[in-house]
C-alpha cells in the first residue's frame, strides 16, 4: 500500500541524476570566455561585413541561452548538450573573426610564400624574401648581426598544408586559414577525447579568451603543432600498455612525428613524453619490453617525420637543415618577458648575452633529468616543464607558453598522478633508500644549478660599450635626422656595433651608420654618425623613455643608454 503524498523508493530512483555543480561552473565559464574579444570583431564587421556581424549577434544570443541552460538543466546529458552548443558557438565565432581579420603577420606571409615556392617547384629554405617585410603588419626580425632574417625557418608541414589553400588570395590569408582550421580541428578533437564533464574546459582553453584564435589568425605554425600534439598527449601514459601499441598508440606516435615536422616547439616536449612513457612501461613490463615499446613509438614518429621532410632533405639538404634549426641559430635580438628583461630594461646591458641561451639549454636538460628521477611526482607536468626553459632564453615570448596551454589541460585531466604510481625511477646507490630524501633533493638542485649559474652570468654581465650623444641634427623640434655618438669599447675584444633607438618593449629598425669604423678595437674610442632608417626619427612625448641600444654579434653583447634628454636638446640644427 502506498501512502498518499509520499514518493515510493522506485519513484525516487527514477529521477534523473543531476550534473555536478562544478560541471555547471565549467559550462558557464566556457560560455563567458566567448565574450572576450567578440565585440571588437563585431564592430569591425558591422562596417563592411554586415552578414558576419549578424552571425555574431546570433552567437551573442546563443551564449546567453547556453548561460541560462547551464544553470537550470536537470540532467547530466542535457548539460552535455549545452556543452556542445557552447563549442559550436565558439567555432562559429572563430570563423567569423577569421573572416574579418585574415591577413596575418610575418609568420603568415612567410608560410604562404613558402607554400607558393613549393607549388612552383622552387626551393624553400635559404631563400630570402625581403619584399614581404617592413610594411603594414609584417614585422621585421632583427638579428645581432645588424640585419634582418627574411628566410623561412620552420619545418615544412605548415607550407605543405597551406599550398592547397593558395586560392584564398594574397598576403597571409592561406596560412591563417590553415592555422585557424588546425586549431578548430584540434579543439574539437580534444573536446571529444576528454571525459564529458571536462569538455567545457577544452572549449575554454582552445577557443575561449580569444588568445589562441588570435595566434591562428596570425598564421603561427605552432598552432598546427599544437593541434597534432593534442591527440598524442591525451592519456599519454597509457601508450604501449601491455607492450602493445595498438591503433591508438600508433596514431599518437604518428602525431608526434607530424608535430615535429610542423614547428620546433614540439621538439622540446617530445623527450619528456618519451621519457615518461618509458618509465611507466618499465614499471609495468620491465626494461627490455619497455625499451621495445619506446623504440616502436620512436620508429613510427621518425618515419612520419622523414616522410614529410624527405623531399626537402633531398632537394637542398644543407639549406633544409639550416632552415629548420634557424630559430636556434639566427641570433635574433632579445625579446620577451623572461629573465632577459634584466639586461633589456633594468640594467644597461650585458657582455655575456650568449649565456642566456646556454642557460636555457642547461635548464631544459636539467629539468628532463629531474623529471626522470622523480617521474612518479612530476609525470603529469611533462607538458609544462619544457616551457620553463624558455624563461631563460634570449627569445622568451609568452606565446611559447600560451600556445601550448591546452596540452596542460589534456595532461591534468587524462594523465593524473595515479597513472605514474608504479613508474620506474632510477635510484643510484647514493639516492636509494627511505632515508635518502635530502640526498635526492640535493641531486635535483645540483642538476638545475648549471642553468642558474649560466643565467646569473648573463644577467650580471656589464655593457662593453659606453655610449654618449655628442650632437643631434633636427629637421624640426620633434624630428631627428642625424645623431652623432661617442662610443668607447671598455672590453677586451674588438666589437662591431649596430645601433637602434627604442621607445618601448620591441626593437625598432637599425639606424644607418653614416660615418664611423665598422669594428671598434678593444679599449678604444670612436665617433659614429647615425641616420634614422626612414630618414627621420619622430620624438615621442617627453614621458617616454628613449634608449639607444648597441648590439654586437661576436661575442653577443648589448649596451644601452638613455638618450631622451640629449635628443630633445639639439646641439646642431638644420
Amino acid at each position: 500500500m502506498v501512502t498518499p503524498g509520499r514518493r515510493t523508493r522506485s519513484a525516487v530512483s527514477a529521477l534523473p541524476e543531476p550534473p555536478a555543480q562544478w560541471h555547471r561552473v565549467l559550462t558557464l565559464l566556457s560560455a563567458v570566455t566567448l565574450f572576450i574579444g567578440t565585440r571588437s570583431v563585431w564592430s569591425t564587421a558591422a562596417s563592411h561585413k554586415v552578414v558576419v556581424a549578424a552571425v555574431i549577434s546570433v552567437c551573442y544570443a546563443s551564449i546567453l541561452v547556453c548561460g541560462v541552460l547551464a544553470l537550470v538543466v536537470r540532467r547530466a546529458r542535457s548539460l552535455a548538450r549545452v556543452d556542445l552548443g557552447v563549442l559550436v558557438t565558439a567555432v562559429v565565432l572563430v570563423l567569423c573573426a577569421w573572416a574579418v581579420y585574415h591577413q596575418g603577420g610575418d609568420e603568415a606571409v612567410l608560410t604562404t610564400q613558402a607554400a607558393r615556392e613549393i607549388a612552383a617547384g622552387r626551393p624553400v629554405y635559404g631563400r630570402p624574401w625581403p619584399w614581404l617585410f617592413g610594411h603594414g603588419t609584417v614585422a621585421l626580425t632583427p638579428t645581432v648581426y645588424g640585419g634582418y632574417d627574411f628566410t623561412y625557418g620552420y619545418p615544412p608541414l605548415a607550407p605543405l598544408l597551406t599550398a592547397p589553400l593558395l586560392w584564398l588570395g594574397h598576403g597571409g590569408a592561406p596560412a591563417t586559414a590553415m592555422a585557424t582550421g588546425a586549431l578548430l580541428v584540434g579543439a574539437v578533437a580534444l573536446w571529444r577525447m576528454l571525459p564529458a564533464p571536462w569538455r567545457p574546459a577544452a572549449t575554454m582553453a582552445c577557443l575561449g579568451f580569444s588568445f589562441l584564435p588570435m595566434y591562428g589568425r596570425q598564421g603561427y605554425p605552432a598552432i598546427l603543432a599544437l593541434a597534432l600534439l593534442l591527440p598524442a598527449v591525451v592519456r599519454w601514459p597509457r601508450t604501449g600498455r601491455g607492450g602493445l601499441l595498438g591503433r591508438a598508440g600508433v596514431a599518437r606516435a604518428a602525431c608526434l612525428g607530424a608535430a615535429c615536422a610542423a614547428q620546433q616547439l614540439s621538439w622540446f616536449v617530445v623527450p619528456f613524453l618519451l621519457a615518461g612513457i618509458y618509465a611507466v612501461r618499465r614499471g609495468e613490463l620491465g626494461p627490455r619490453a619497455a625499451a621495445g615499446v619506446l623504440l616502436r613509438i620512436a620508429g613510427v614518429a621518425v618515419t612520419v617525420w622523414l616522410l614529410i621532410n624527405t623531399y626537402f632533405l633531398a632537394q637542398q639538404p644543407a639549406a633544409w637543415l639550416k632552415g629548420i634549426a634557424l630559430p636556434l641559430t639566427q641570433g635574433a635580438v632579445l625579446h620577451g618577458q623572461g629573465l632577459i628583461g634584466i639586461s633589456l630594461y633594468l640594467t644597461d646591458g650585458s657582455d655575456r648575452l650568449d649565456w642566456y641561451g646556454h642557460a636555457s639549454l642547461l635548464l631544459a636538460a636539467g629539468l628532463l633529468a629531474v623529471f626522470v628521477l622523480f617521474v612518479r611526482r612530476l609525470g603529469p607536468a611533462a607538458t609544462v616543464l619544457p616551457w620553463c626553459a624558455f624563461f631563460l632564453a634570449t627569445r622568451s615570448q609568452d606565446g611559447y607558453y600560451l600556445m601550448m596551454t591546452p596540452l596542460w589541460l589534456a595532461s591534468v585531466v587524462t594523465a593524473p598522478l595515479p597513472e605514474f604510481a608504479g613508474a620506474w625511477q632510477p635510484r643510484p646507490r647514493p639516492l636509494a633508500g627511505p632515508g635518502r630524501r635530502p640526498a635526492r633533493v640535493a641531486a635535483a638542485v645540483l642538476l638545475l644549478l648549471p642553468a642558474l649559474a649560466g643565467a646569473t652570468a648573463a644577467a650580471t654581465g656589464t655593457p662593453p660599450l659606453r655610449v654618449r650623444v655628442t650632437a643631434v641634427r633636427h629637421r624640426s623640434a620633434t624630428a631627428v635626422t642625424l645623431m652623432t655618438v661617442r662610443v668607447t669599447n671598455t672590453g677586451d675584444s674588438a666589437l662591431s656595433p649596430h645601433f637602434t633607438l627604442t621607445t618601448g618593449q620591441g626593437m625598432d629598425p637599425y639606424w644607418i651608420v653614416a660615418a664611423g669604423p665598422r669594428t671598434l678595437p678593444a679599449h678604444s674610442t670612436a665617433r659614429y654618425a647615425l641616420r634614422p632608417p626612414g630618414g627621420t626619427f619622430r620624438l615621442p612625448r617627453p614621458s617616454v623613455r628613449i634608449r639607444l641600444r648597441a648590439f654586437t654579434a661576436d661575442p653577443q653583447t648589448l649596451s644601452s643608454a638613455d638618450v631622451g634628454s640629449a635628443l630633445r636638446t639639439p646641439a646642431v640644427r638644420r
